[in-house]
């Protein structure tokens, strides 16, 4: 096979067998991406040799599982541009949304400064392209606080559309888009949106956990507010994610759940909170699920995420071609492979995505089906689900050429094609 930046031999589970004796070939990355054997490694390490309550003990486990928290951090912050004490650990980009949408409640509540409190006639703004997890939560600030939800539209090809940009205005209070659409794989103009919303003072959350798997991504250069990511979803374990937030906003922000190791001082009449990011990590936080986190971060950026985006660009650019050759198959996201991801979601005339992702697993090529928590965008392009492809920095030319071979299959196995 041709070789992929990530090395395939570093991925144990991608030389398995699956379905029979059909070679795995996963698209599945936008969903969860494979793990490396040095993520899988430090995970075990932790477990099995560091395993001690974080900033919590004076013995040496305690100290050395401490030691290794303090430094994932460090290699996560370093990963996206930011400093370490901008950096909350969550148990990911939905978590991460929440906090802020819950925080900000309780600051209009009048737990918190003027600058983070929202009622009516104010507007919280989202887009069509989003995920339900940067809809939803939004939703439900302005049922509790009064405040309206605007959005953004879409082009035909499902691109923001940059012509309905004047939702954001004087009323606007919070921007929350997708940095990288999970259906139709657009990258968002995000220096277009950010300065509309700097424009009218409105903060800006950024949903990046579609992008910062597969390109450079610095949230500094960015200039966005906060933004939200998942571990799972860059070669990383399930249940760890991190929410960024300028280090002046995360000082003024109150917290949102509330109990151990978030504390400064606990009375029996009152409580005040510590500095963040701590503020916001109360309880037991998933220490070694947060190391392995710390080390796909590394593993990542040893291999260079120039390098994994080129890689993804031209697997792109085959695979969005490719399907627009196939009879009865329809590309749901931009045919311009500029400013787009390998996250390629598409209708197959006459037949359910479920059945459609069943035939391609029969041959071993594991994709997702259904609506990919994104209803909005689906109705956009007029369907209620899909069937989306999504690359990894492991996938090769070979894999591409298996999908889309066992693709141009669907329609003649159900009988549609002659």
């Amino acid at each position: 096979m041709q070789l992929s930046p990530a090395p395939r031999g570093d991925f144990p589970i991608l030389s398995r067998t699956v379905r029979g004796e059909s070679p795995l070939v996963y698209l599945d990355s936008g969903a969860t991406s494979q793990r490396p054997q040095r993520v899988l490694d430090a995970v075990r390490a932790m477990d099995v040799e560091h395993n001690g309550a974080v900033k919590r003990g004076a013995h040496q486990l305690a100290e050395e599982a401490t030691i290794a928290y303090g430094e994932a951090r460090e290699r996560v912050a370093s990963f996206v541009g930011v400093d370490p004490g901008e950096i909350v650990w969550t148990s990911g980009t939905t978590q991460s949304i929440n906090l802020v949408a819950y925080a900000i409640s309780n600051a209009s509540a009048g737990r918190g400064p003027e600058r983070f409190r929202i009622g009516p006639g104010d507007v919280v703004v989202v887009t069509r392209a989003e995920h339900h997890s940067n809809i939803v939560p939004w939703q439900e600030l302005c049922l509790r606080t009064g405040a309206t939800l605007k959005w953004l539209d879409l082009t035909d090809d499902g691109r923001i559309d940059l012509n309905t940009l004047d939702v954001i205005d004087a009323h606007t209070k919070i921007v929350a888009f997708t940095h990288v659409s999970n259906v139709s794989g657009a990258i968002s103009p995000v220096a277009e949106i950010v300065a509309a919303a700097r424009a009218v003072g409105a903060l800006t959350v950024l949903d990046a956990c579609q992008s910062v798997p597969h390109m450079p991504v610095n949230f500094r250069d960015l200039d966005v507010d906060f933004a939200a990511f998942s571990g799972h979803k860059m070669l990383g374990p399930t249940g760890v994610g991190a929410l960024y937030g300028r280090r002046d906003l995360l000082d003024a922000l109150p917290p949102y759940q509330f109990g151990g190791s978030m504390i400064e001082l606990v009375t029996m009449e009152e409580t005040t909170y510590a500095d963040p990011p701590a503020r916001f990590e109360a309880g037991t936080q998933p220490v070694a699920q947060i190391v392995g986190m710390g080390e796909a971060a590394s593993y990542l950026a040893d291999i260079g995420m120039d390098k994994i985006a080129a890689h993804e660009a031209r697997l792109t650019a085959m695979m969005v071609e490719g399907v627009q050759k196939i009879p009865g198959v329809r590309l749901l996201g931009p045919a311009d492979t500029a400013e787009r991801t390998g996250a390629v979601a598409f209708h197959v005339e006459g037949v359910h995505p479920h059945d459609v992702g069943q035939y391609l697993d029969s041959l071993g090529v594991a994709v997702r089906v259904g609506h990919h928590c994104a209803q909005p965008i689906h109705r956009h392009f007029g369907v209620f689900a899909s069937t989306r492809a999504s690359l990894g920095p492991y996938n090769t030319v070979e894999e591409v050429g298996v999908f889309l071979s066992a693709l141009a299959g669907v329609r003649p196995y159900f009988r549609l094609e002659d």
